[in-house]
This record gives structure tokens, C-alpha cells and sequence, in this order.
């Protein structure tokens, strides 16, 4: 855990490459093209490449797809930013059923992410929740259509559980490449669930969302012991209890890329410094211990 940062990590087996932390458009809808345009070259400048989005982020402000056509819109306003970013979305929730991954709706969901992007191919579509009442062969079989007919490049889940993964898995001709669970020091569920296990069990790259749990750890809004350690911590670093934080994801052995959401540059810049950070085994027990997690 010493040891330099690498520079890029690649999704599972597939042939992408990305910086080893990734933006996302969480809450990206909302803003102007030029200020959203703004904020993704920041992240391309601080070496995030993986762009990720979903058809359902913007819900709650704009509308539905709203931060795809507004990332559609960045695009479109700066011929060659496309080939600069590994671009990554979700489709599978339909607010009022709430979760569809039939073959009917994911192709239809997958054809409507690449309209409002205006892209030909998305690197990385994943399944942002799993459909309980949708049987694994027939998920993976629509997946497996959209690789074959070159509208996506490679797979991945979202808030899936081990065994729910291994059930598609067991089904896909393509593996899956990414599995993204939410981790952070304030939900450190996918250490102990077996999350990150099965992702390095079969080869996948953890994309974990909220890493920050929604900026709590940049705040102070934190158990005072975790605080108090964080803050130690970036003290002798040099850094921030936020790029501690981040780092902590990072130093995970599955090789996990947390994805920063925030809407401010310099608040993109700051993470970044996580890569700068560096944590021993010790420093990342004690930030376990120190979040409540009994230890052994």
C-alpha cells in the first residue's frame, strides 16, 4: 500500500484503460454546457478518463436522461473530447415499475443512452440495479446483443450482489468487466458482503460510488473517532480528510476507482491529490476500526 499510485488501472479483462479515479455525472444535469464542458475537462486534466453517467441521473431536477444529453451536449460543442474519455452508463431502472431488464427494454434503453449522448458506442454499460423478476439467462442474453452489434464494448453491474453477479455471469458469453457497489468509510458493506471478494474472484474492477458518502467525509460530518483519525492522517500527509478518504477506496487490493461527484473544479482537483496520498495497512486498519467496524 506504499507503493506509487498507478496511473491507469484497466476494467476487468476488457481492453480499457482509465486514470484510477473516475467523474461522474451524478448530479451533472441542471448546469449550462459551458460549465458542465468545464468541469469535464478538469477531470481530464486531473487524469480521471472514465466519464460516468446514467439515463436516470437528473430525475430529480431536469428530467430523466438529462445528464446524458447534457454530457450529449459537451460532446457535440468539442469535436475529439469524445475519444479523450472512457464513457460509461446505466440503464435498467423505469420509474413506476421501477427496475426493467427484459431484452425489450435494455436494447430500447441502451438505443435512447446513445441518442441523447450522440455517440455510436458506449465503452461501458452496466445494469444500475438488478431486476428481481428478470431471469439471468434472459438479461445476459440482451447484454450479450448489445457487445455483438458493436452498440457497447464492455459490461458491468450496479448494486448487485455476489451471488446475483455470479447468476448473470454464469450466463454471459462476454464477462462482465466492473461492478459497482457504494463504499466509502461510512458504508464499508462490500468489505464484509462479499462484494469486493467476488470482484476479485472473477477478474472484475469495482467502480465504487459515493466513496466521499455524499461529501460527508470532507465535512466533518463523521463519528468524532473516524474524524479525528482522518484528520491525523492528512496532516502528515499534507492533504485533505477528503483525499484520505479516497484514498482509503484506492488502497483496497481489488483494485477498486472510486468516482467523485462533485460539481465544484476545485473540489475535482482536490481529489485527485488522493493519488498523492499514501496509506500503510496499519493506517488503513485504524481508519476501519476508527468508522466502528469491530475488528477481530
Amino acid at each position: 500500500m506504499t507503493d506509487a499510485a498507478p496511473t491507469t488501472r484497466r476494467l476487468g479483462g476488457s481492453d480499457l484503460e482509465v486514470g484510477p479515479v473516475a467523474y461522474g455525472c451524478w448530479r451533472f444535469a441542471g448546469t449550462s454546457a459551458a460549465e458542465a464542458h468545464a468541469k469535464i475537462e478538469v477531470a481530464l486534466e486531473c487524469g480521471m478518463t472514465l466519464i460516468d453517467t446514467a439515463d436516470i441521473y437528473g430525475i430529480d431536477g431536469p428530467g430523466f436522461g438529462s445528464a446524458e444529453e447534457l454530457l450529449g451536449q459537451v460532446f457535440a460543442g468539442s469535436p475529439g473530447l469524445r475519444d479523450q474519455v472512457v464513457l460509461a452508463t446505466k440503464g435498467g431502472i423505469d420509474p413506476g415499475v421501477p427496475y426493467d431488464s427484459s431484452a425489450t427494454y435494455l436494447e430500447r434503453a441502451c438505443d435512447a443512452s446513445l441518442r441523447r449522448l450522440g455517440v455510436d458506442v458506449i465503452d461501458l454499460y452496466q445494469v444500475h440495479r438488478p431486476d428481481l423478476l428478470a431471469h439471468p439467462a434472459e438479461v445476459a442474453a440482451a447484454l450479450g446483443d448489445l457487445v455483438s452489434t458493436g452498440k457497447v464494448r464492455a459490461l458491468g453491474v450496479s448494486n448487485h450482489t455476489p451471488t446475483q453477479l455470479a447468476a448473470l455471469q454464469a450466463h454471459l458469453d462476454v464477462p462482465l468487466a466492473t461492478t459497482q457497489p457504494e463504499l466509502s468509510l461510512l458504508h464499508l458493506d462490500p468489505i464484509d458482503d462479499g462484494v469486493l471478494d467476488a470482484a476479485m474472484q472473477h477478474g472484475l474492477t469495482p467502480l465504487a460510488w459515493s466513496p466521499l458518502a455524499g461529501g460527508r467525509l470532507m465535512s466533518g460530518d463523521a463519528p468524532s473517532a473516524l474524524v479525528e483519525v482522518l484528520d491525523a492522517l492528512a496532516e502528515r500527509e499534507g492533504a485533505t480528510a477528503g483525499a484520505v478518504a479516497l484514498a482509503f477506496v484506492l488502497a483496497h487490493p481489488s483494485g477498486a476507482i472510486p468516482i467523485v461527484g462533485t460539481q465544484r473544479p476545485e473540489r475535482i482537483r482536490e481529489a485527485a491529490t488522493a493519488l498523492d496520498v499514501r496509506l500503510s495497512k496499519a493506517d488503513c486498519y485504524s481508519l476501519i476500526a476508527a468508522a466502528g467496524r469491530a475488528l477481530p
